[in-house]
């Protein structure tokens, strides 16, 4: 699967673009408390690795644009019962490379995992975002992103 937008060519992430998309999590005041760079990079990191990439239901994607990675996201792809069995697509981890911020590049990506969840019949697209990103708030916000419902987390 490899698709082009633009200047941008979207595809399944390979084992090997490990190392850069924990960098791109990494690298932003939340990540940097929470990831670790560390190379060789924690086994957590593999074993989380193989369960998304043998799971039908996940997607860990990446852009690239001149050869190099620049952004990275995933999608859940989620049945359910509710509103009449309505299958939910759930983005995560979306991460923009610093040096390509602002270009356009967020927006086509999310144009493209919206796609995503359109081709699997998602009959809804969500994400949640930490409160502390009010940057990133507006940003979904002008894509057409709603927020509608009041999430919680509990931390095990």
């Amino acid at each position: 699967m490899q698709e082009k937008e633009g200047a941008l060519v979207f595809r399944k992430a390979v084992f090997d673009d490990l190392p850069m998309i924990v960098a791109m999590l990494a690298d932003d005041e939340l990540g940097a408390r929470r990831e670790d760079t560390t190379l060789p990079l924690r086994n957590e990191y593999l074993c989380a690795f193989e369960a998304i990439d043998s799971d039908p239901n996940q997607l860990l994607a990446v852009a690239e644009a001149e050869d190099k990675i620049v952004g990275c996201l995933q999608i859940s792809f989620i049945p359910g019962l509710s509103r009449i069995g309505l299958w939910r697509g759930q983005i995560e981890s979306v991460r923009i490379a610093r040096d390509f911020r602002g270009d356009g590049f967020g927006r086509k990506m999310i144009g493209w995992a919206i796609e995503q969840c359109r081709a699997r019949a998602c009959g809804v697209v969500q994400l949640a975002t930490d409160k502390s990103r009010s940057d990133a708030h507006r940003f979904y916000k002008s894509l057409g992103f709603v927020d509608s419902h009041e999430g919680m987390k509990l931390t095990l």
